[in-house]
Formats: structure tokens, sequence, C-alpha cells
């Protein structure tokens, strides 16, 4: 199963559009600022920013 999931993170986000610009938005940032936290995790930047998301850590309108 991936995740995080498309129907969790979807319960935080009523719009699947606007989850997907605001995950890419936070995606180029963290590639962008080059955090200790993307090359440490070894996960994508995109993978990342989903998790924020679900762990309410951004929040997309």
């Amino acid at each position: 199963m991936i995740y995080p999931s498309i129907d969790d993170l979807l319960k935080k986000v009523d719009n699947k559009y606007a989850l997907v610009v605001g995950a890419a938005k936070r995606s180029r940032d963290l590639l962008m600022d080059e955090q200790e936290e993307v090359e440490e995790n070894n996960k994508k930047t995109v993978t990342i920013a989903l998790e924020e998301v679900l762990d309410d850590r951004i929040i997309i309108d």
C-alpha cells in the first residue's frame, strides 16, 4: 500500500487538485532549501510534502 494514502490526504484537503498543487509547491521549496531532513530520510520531496499535509504540519486551502 502506498503511504500516505490518497483517501487519508483527501480527509485533510477537500480538493484533490489543490492537494497536488500545494504538495508540488512544498516539494519545490524543499528542493530549493536543501534541508537536512530531505537528505537524511532518503525520501522523495513529494513524499515528505504529503506526509507534512497528513501530519498537519502544512495547511492547504
